[in-house]
């Protein structure tokens, strides 16, 4: 049981992930930095980045009060934001391979306008 803890929480893959999301079950959290969310993000997604989750800041209003599903680009960064997340008591999991492996996936990335997006 606790080397289950040591590992962190569970992981999702590109597909799970956007099931999830999109059935409304979870929030998918980006918590890029603001030029690589620009560049392109999952529609519908909210965004933190984790130098600001680090830093304390709290969750966006549609990420407050269930489930979290967090996404960065390569799924190093998100790992880290759902075991904080998790420490904070916020049910978190991530995305294994990030924003590059939901692209690669075939998944809908879009820019900061609402045109087709990039993974920067």
């Amino acid at each position: 049981m606790f080397s289950l803890f040591r590992r962190g929480p569970a992981r999702l893959t590109p597909q799970q992930a956007h099931q999830r999301t999109g059935d409304g079950e979870a929030v998918l959290l980006d918590v890029r930095e603001a030029p690589e969310w620009k560049a392109g993000h999952a529609p519908g997604a909210s965004h933190l980045p984790l130098s600001r989750l680090m830093a304390g800041a709290p969750l966006p209003a549609a990420a407050q009060g269930g489930p979290v599903v967090a996404i960065c680009r390569s799924g190093r960064r998100s790992q880290e934001a759902a075991k904080l997340l998790a420490a904070r008591g916020v049910e978190a999991t991530d995305v294994a391979g990030g924003m590059t492996a939901w692209a690669r996936a075939g998944l809908p990335v879009t820019d900061q306008g609402g045109g087709g997006g990039v993974i920067a």
